[in-house]
């Protein structure tokens, strides 16, 4: 199977179709080989527009909404946290944009798998974590936050670990009603939040 030319057609069917522009995240998504974060049995598909069990109750997110999501964050920062390492496929895209990655994961199993395969594509800009994402990385703020899991409700630990401009691109909302915000941090005090399309994520845990 051509991989590579099931790649580029992704790309330019599911992604620039559908009004992804951004050229660094182009680059990214037709660079990654979204085949190696995936279970064997399932790297038939790895280029169909959906989203892929993983194991652990887990799944690769649908490219098209990762292309969305990373595209709303400020792509001109060097930095950015995010929460929910899963397959490490993201975590991928993001190590081609940023100069810095910080990964947090709160399945140890999962975490073990992703830093192999990133490490065997030869990722150096990533540091890893594994703990409850929601607590953010204590002690560090960030220009962007992207969280692949739906929070029930805002989570302010998070907002408090953005820097001043920073962004933080989030699903919230309960099991089956979702909406991906961005949030702006104007200060201290004060968020800018945009209401941006409906979205289905696995549950950010909170406890």
């Amino acid at each position: 199977m051509n991989f590579d030319c099931l790649r580029e057609r992704m790309v330019d069917e599911d992604l620039v179709f559908r009004g992804i522009k951004n050229e660094k995240v182009l680059r990214a998504f037709k660079k990654v080989p979204r085949e190696n974060f995936i279970p064997e049995e399932e790297k038939l598909h790895a280029y169909e527009d959906h989203p892929i069990p993983i194991g652990n109750g887990q799944t690769i997110s649908q490219p098209y909404i990762v292309s969305y999501m990373i595209e709303k964050l400020n792509l001109d920062s060097k930095d950015v946290l995010e929460i929910g390492t899963g397959s490490g496929y993201q975590t991928a895209l993001l190590a081609e944009i940023f100069e810095e990655v910080y990964t947090i994961e709160k399945i140890e199993k999962l975490q073990i798998k992703a830093k192999n395969v990133l490490e065997s594509l030869g990722y150096k800009n990533i540091i890893y974590k594994t703990g409850n994402g929601i607590n953010g990385w204590k002690g560090k703020s960030f220009s962007n936050i992207i969280v692949s899991a739906a929070a029930r409700h805002f989570p302010d630990k998070l907002f408090e670990q953005l820097k001043i401009d920073g962004v933080m691109i989030i699903p919230i909302g309960e099991t089956f009603f979702q909406n991906l915000y961005k949030i702006t941090k104007k200060d201290e005090n004060n968020i800018e939040k945009e209401e941006l399309i409906g979205v289905r994520f696995v549950p950010l845990v909170d406890d």
